[in-house]
């Protein structure tokens, strides 16, 4: 494998941004900054993606996932948006394809486009058992981006064998994928085989820890530019006109992704929260993440703000 061949300069990349659900210091949900964030995304030129990790999906209720759908419906309008198809799923239960075919469902009626979480019923078996229940779910479902998600982002989550990533990208509803295994050998061998076996799938990077897969072919889906969707939007005006500030920028972003991202990664979403709060975007930065980052995160984020902003001025 050359991952030098793989290169694409002036490719226009497609930024689909998962946005962070904010939280009150009360613990209740902050709808106004959320709502105001949303549209921010948008206004950037990022795809928003809602009720995804970043958005605390799996702490959320159905009905406020659907609360969720309903209030971002009217926010987005005509604009193309992605949404979280999360199935509770606990350990041992089989595959209910029910479940998943109420959530997209809800998904289709407010005009997203779902996005499949994995769950232990979807990915437990042998790769022909898995790729029989994708193939399940495109028979009611016109248009999905399928996902796979290294464990350390969730117990459920599996990295799909490479034969079975291609038969899944070849379902003609399947239109992308989400690979979030943070490891770039693992993507630039998805994105051999993409090139190879369908040129225009969209392989949507979710590795905060290499932003750049960008540059091989990789489009993103990504918690990490919901800290600075105008910073990413930015970015990727720069790749496409081959404009070298590119490169400051993309450090940058990067050190913000280390830094937010580093073990235990799930308290990226506390990282986030502070970020909010720094940038003036939420009153609060209370996450109800599992695990929480430190009071002496604060400065260090700041100063990656910082020197953000500096690249995106020069």
């Amino acid at each position: 494998m050359n991952p030098f061949s793989l290169l694409q300069p002036k490719r226009e990349i497609t930024g689909i941004s998962a946005v962070l659900l904010p939280f009150l210091e009360t613990g209740e949900i902050d709808w106004e900054n959320w709502e105001q964030h949303l549209a921010r995304t948008i206004s950037a030129g990022l795809i928003p993606a809602v009720n995804m990790d970043t958005g605390f999906v799996d702490k959320l209720s159905r009905k406020q996932r659907n609360h969720v759908l309903a209030r971002a419906n009217t926010i987005v309008g005509r604009s193309a948006w992605v949404a979280g198809a999360f199935v509770d799923a606990q350990p041992q239960v089989p595959f209910e394809t029910e479940a998943y075919r109420e959530v997209i469902d809800a998904i289709h009626d407010h005009e997203a486009i779902p996005i499949v979480f994995q769950s232990s019923g979807l990915t437990v078996g042998s790769d022909q058992q898995v790729l029989k229940r994708y193939e399940d779910l495109a028979e009611f479902c016109e248009c999905f981006i399928a996902f796979e998600l290294g464990s350390m982002f969730a117990s459920f989550g599996k990295i799909y064998s490479e034969n079975l990533f291609e038969a899944i990208i070849q379902i003609p509803q399947c239109v992308g994928l989400k690979h979030s295994s943070l490891d770039r050998p693992k993507e630039w061998q998805r994105l051999e085989i993409r090139n190879r076996v369908r040129p225009d799938f969209k392989l949507y990077t979710g590795n905060d820890l290499a932003i750049d897969m960008v540059m091989y072919g990789s489009d993103y889906l990504l918690g990490l530019s919901t800290m600075h969707p105008a910073a990413f939007a930015q970015r990727d005006a720069y790749w496409q006109a081959a404009d070298p500030r590119f490169f400051a920028l993309n450090d940058a972003l990067q050190s913000l992704g280390w830094f937010s991202f580093r073990n235990p990664v799930p308290a990226y979403k506390h990282s986030a929260a502070m970020v909010f709060k720094l940038q003036g975007w939420s009153d609060s930065d209370f996450s109800p993440a599992v695990s929480q980052r430190p009071e002496s995160d604060r400065a260090t984020l700041h100063e990656i703000l910082l020197s953000i902003e500096s690249a995106m001025q020069e």
